[in-house]
């Protein structure tokens, strides 16, 4: 690797987090929302909290059970918030259903959505990501299952359009500003010392209620 100071990397899948591993131990190299295991410096929204935060929110209105439309198998961020909803019911003492598994787009969340929306056991659903919650309120909407009334949904991400859904999207925020300026300032101290740090940097999530999840 020549003329580079450092790399910041974005490796969000585990065919990508394999290869980082591949990098030279003397090259400054920091992981940002997503990465190994171990083996380099990470920075990332706390994903196991995020997911842990909305799924109380949704059992603490009195929901039995929480339904989980999740992302790919490959990308750590699913994987994670996976974990945080299934620590949660079962803190609880509630057995998660199985998560049905999508691939981010709101085509992917209207599919499994007619699914879950013909079950009339479902009344609580967490998304892990607004676009595939968009998906699922359509197909919400198309079985005659009014949001919040019938169904509590709630997604991951708060996109922009989130607070413009019908119903506005109850979801969870992360802050990349504060992860890019974290993963920065670790990568500089990483090339000042010319040491690789072995730091695992989370930055806290905000819970972003909003009235797909409750009418008060």
């Amino acid at each position: 690797i020549q003329g580079v100071e450092g790399i910041l990397v974005i490796a969000p899948r585990t065919e990508a987090a394999h290869a980082v591993l591949q990098l030279p131990d003397d090259v400054p190299i920091v992981a940002v929302e997503g990465g190994p295991e171990a083996g380099v410096p990470l920075v990332a929204v706390d994903q196991i909290a995020g997911a842990a935060a909305v799924s109380r929110h949704l059992l603490d209105l009195g929901h039995r059970n929480v339904w989980h439309i999740a992302g790919p198998d490959d990308w750590f961020e699913a994987r994670q918030r996976i974990v945080g909803w299934e620590r949660t019911l079962r803190a609880r003492g509630i057995e998660p259903p199985q998560p049905l598994v999508g691939d981010w787009s709101p085509a992917s969340g209207y599919e499994l959505g007619t699914r879950l929306a013909a079950d009339r056991d479902v009344t609580a659903v967490f998304v892990a990501n607004d676009q595939m919650a968009l998906g699922l309120l359509r197909a919400l909407h198309e079985a005659g299952r009014s949001v919040p009334g019938d169904v509590a949904v709630a997604g991951f991400d708060d996109v922009p359009e989130a607070a413009y859904f019908t119903p506005p999207l109850t979801t969870v925020r992360q802050d990349f500003l504060e992860v890019g300026r974290l993963s920065f300032h670790l990568l500089l101290d990483e090339i000042e010392s010319g040491t690789r740090s072995s730091n695992r940097v989370t930055v806290a999530p905000e819970l972003v209620v909003r009235a797909s999840t409750t009418l008060s």
